[in-house]
């Protein structure tokens, strides 16, 4: 991404700071460095001040750093991060600065207190990830790629969905492709057939597919470091009746979701039009998580779709709607797009189609 790109948010992050009036803000979550500032390794810390803007890493990376890192002077020492604050005046005392309360743990707030105790301390949540949840040109374009190598990759797979073969087989496949195609696998696949599918978040097993098995596959690819997510659910052989009717269900509960979901409308109402309708048809019990969450530089970000949840969705936050209705001891199905949110609808990207595949 361009520095461009990064003084922006830079710039973003400054003005939400000044109407809280902070005066600035240690980032210690990593996520959250990589989007205010591009480094994607795996220890760092962004001290956000009025007169300057800092990063500190340590020996491993001073080349990546070099190469990655937007808009702040760098600081590269084995050091303890808040000694190097400290010994190079970075912290001016009588300042009042954020830290990200979401996480940070006590005994490192304890150290910060310890250590600049003339600084006041206010925690805050979700500063960075709010601001992240609007998704940039080139974030969106990120995205895309992911979801067409997800799209491709279901493709690929879809002829060894038969009898004999196993959900650990078809996990590791999608795994090496995925890797081979973007990034790598945007999370670790869940592929669950017959009963396990009952399981949301289902580990694959070496069991193999039968004929009458549902087959809940939630795998997706990530690409420059942005996150796919869908899931889809064939049926081995032939579909029963009540495949039919749970797949239908299930369904048009998706399409009632993707339908909800635009600009300005209250994340709850988008679970509650997924939620509504599979209650009404009897299932309400079995529909067990939340309806969506935001996508991003992790695969669950902000907003969600949940009951509970107050958040309005705004242009081009990314979404996914994913309803599920899961039986235990029979099996499960969801069906999952990601899409963006536009004014006044929204912009399905997954292509894969979500009619009832049966696998002859």
């Amino acid at each position: 991404m361009s520095a461009s790109i990064y003084t922006k948010r830079q710039e973003n992050l400054k003005q939400v700071l000044a109407k809280k009036n902070l005066d600035g803000i240690l980032i210690t979550n990593l996520t959250n460095i990589r989007y205010i500032c591009g480094f994607t390794g795996s220890a760092a810390t962004c001290l956000v001040m009025p007169d300057g803007q800092y990063f500190i890493t340590d020996g491993r990376y001073i080349e990546q750093s070099k190469n990655q890192v937007q808009g702040f002077e760098r600081f590269i020492d084995m050091d303890t991060h808040f000694n190097v604050i400290k010994n190079n005046k970075l912290n001016p005392n009588g300042l009042k600065l954020a830290f990200e309360s979401d996480h940070v743990s006590y005994s490192l707030y304890g150290k910060m207190k310890e250590m600049f105790p003339e600084t006041t301390w206010e925690g805050t949540s979700m500063i960075l990830e709010v601001l992240a949840a609007v998704k940039d040109d080139s974030e969106l374009a990120a995205i895309r790629t992911a979801v067409e190598v997800t799209d491709k990759v279901y493709e690929e797979i879809l002829p060894m969905l038969q009898p004999g073969c196993t959900e650990k087989q078809v996990a590791n496949i999608m795994v090496s492709k995925y890797r081979d195609y973007a990034e790598g696998e945007a999370y670790s696949p869940i592929v669950a057939a017959g009963p396990n599918g009952a399981l949301p978040h289902a580990i694959p097993t070496d069991r193999e597919f039968k004929k009458g098995d549902f087959i809940v596959i939630d795998a997706a690819a990530k690409y420059g470091g942005y996150h796919a997510d869908m899931t889809r659910t064939p049926v081995v052989g032939e579909a029963t009746e009540k495949h039919q009717e749970v797949y239908g269900i299930v369904k048009e509960a998706q399409r009632r979701g993707c339908s909800a979901a635009k600009a300005g409308v209250p994340c709850k109402d988008v679970d509650s039009a997924t939620r509504d309708y599979i209650t009404e048809r009897g299932y309400g019990d079995y529909y067990t998580h939340g309806t969506g969450h935001g996508l991003g530089l992790e695969i669950h970000t902000s907003p969600r779709f949940s009951p509970k949840s107050d958040e309005i969705l705004k242009v081009n936050n990314v979404m996914t709607v994913e309803p599920g209705i899961y039986l235990a001891g029979w099996g499960g199905v969801r069906i999952e797009d990601d899409l963006i949110i536009k004014e006044d609808d929204c912009e399905i990207l997954n292509k894969t189609t979500k009619d009832l595949v049966v696998l002859n």
